[in-house]
């Protein structure tokens, strides 16, 4: 009997399912900090996130999508096309169930975790742990630990830095002025690299060195611009009290953290979407071969499906976990919030150049915690941190598990 279309349908329904589940849990993570902190409106927060996210899915996904397609699961050694079908439909399940019982529950796990560890998990089962590119699960591990280590210290580094320049100055107001541009100007290359670079790659636009620096200055340079201009409309007196100076000083940084924004959806659609796609792609390809043989048009197609899903999630279910990472960890500022996903912005689009899936939400969480840390220990909600840690490390065996669950159900089923 033929299933194409039953394995067709359930692909995309339960990647549907788990897509509307990242919206709900790592993109409400990804937005927390600029929700949390109050710097961008919900509306502000909606239209960056639908723009940035399919923007993230659409130019930089490929790579990671790649990865986990075919890259940790050694797919000659599965005997039948049908089993690696089998495959890829109970890790999307597997990841889409474990999501939405964390949503619930307003735990920000890691999607990255629960995929690869269905992945394992299943792959291990059906063909045993040699099939297993560890050398690949490897490098992705490390990053588990390796991403939220560097936000945290570039998340401490940056907040010092303004605490530093800025907020302990004489006058804090006027070292703003002086310091801000400089911030811009990071998050203006931080923004060319990611979305400028990214895009000219994806239409096959092959830029030289000296090409590559000149776009990223000159977006660097726009950005400035454009965030000046919009702290002019903040309407900043020259003589003002020290606590009056801050308030001024924190609708400036919410300005930078506008941008920021921007910066870490586009890094979580290229990174994080693409994750969840990577088991539908593996589904479809092997379902409609000829189609995926004409080219990546079907896998765009299926990025822009899966950010529908996220999209939804986040304007369904993303309350709880924006409460817990935007105001539970540490209490955060516009300042505290653009450190921290300045942070975050940097170190996840890195790893997603390379084709190594870290985690968004770890990514973020680390940052977090880096900048809290800044203000002292003391500033840090320690039994939020410990029971999110906990919800990493459950993820993998709980995933796993579900994972080879579902395997057996649906060889029951079909076979």
């Amino acid at each position: 009997m033929d299933y194409t279309i039953i394995y067709t349908l359930l692909a995309c329904t339960v990647g549907l399912w788990m897509t509307w589940g990242i919206g709900a849990n790592d993109l409400a993570n990804i937005m927390s900090t600029a929700m949390g902190s109050r710097a961008i409106s919900v509306k502000q927060a909606m239209i960056i996130a639908i723009v940035f996210e399919i923007a993230g899915a659409f130019l930089g996904g490929n790579e990671v999508s790649e990865t986990i397609r075919g890259g940790i699961i050694d797919s000659s050694a599965i005997a039948s096309a049908q089993l690696f079908i089998f495959a890829m439909l109970s890790v999307l399940m597997a990841g889409a169930v474990w999501i939405t019982l964390a949503s619930f529950l307003g735990m920000p796990v890691s999607i990255t975790n629960a995929i690869v560890g269905a992945l394992v998990g299943v792959g291990a089962i059906m063909l045993g742990i040699h099939a297993i590119h560890w050398q690949t699960v490897g490098y992705i591990a490390i990053s588990w630990v390796s991403s939220p280590t560097i936000a945290g210290v570039i998340g401490f580094l940056l907040f010092h830095s303004i605490r530093r320049f800025i907020l302990g100055a004489d006058n804090p107001l006027r070292a703003a002025k002086l310091y801000v541009p400089i911030y811009l100007c990071l998050v203006g290359i931080i923004l060319a690299m990611m979305t400028i670079l990214k895009g000219l790659n994806h239409f096959h636009i092959q830029l030289g060195l000296m090409q590559k620096i000149w776009v990223v200055l000159g977006t660097a340079t726009i950005v400035v611009i454009l965030g000046l201009l919009a702290m002019k409309q903040l309407g900043i007196r020259t003589q003002l009290n020290r606590h009056t100076q801050f308030v001024y000083i924190e609708g400036m940084f919410s300005v930078l953290m506008a941008f920021t924004a921007c910066a870490m959806v586009f890094a979580h659609g290229s990174n994080d979407v693409a994750i969840a796609v990577g088991p539908v792609a593996g589904v479809l390809s092997l379902v409609h071969k000829d189609t995926f043989s004409q080219g990546h048009w079907m896998l765009s197609s299926i990025m822009l499906f899966g950010c529908l899903g996220v999209v939804l999630g986040l304007f369904m279910y993303g309350r709880k976990v924006i409460e817990t990472v935007g105001t539970a960890i540490t209490i955060l500022t516009p300042s505290r919030a653009f450190a921290a996903t300045l942070a975050a912005a940097s170190t996840v689009v890195v790893s997603t150049g390379t084709g190594i899936p870290v985690s968004a939400t770890q990514t973020l969480v680390g940052a977090v915690f880096g900048v809290g840390l800044a203000r002292g220990i003391d500033a840090l909600n320690l039994n939020v941190i410990r029971n999110i840690f906990m919800s990493w490390i459950v993820t993998i065996p709980a995933a796993a598990g579900l994972a080879t669950l579902f395997f057996y159900i649906l060889k029951q089923i079909f076979i």
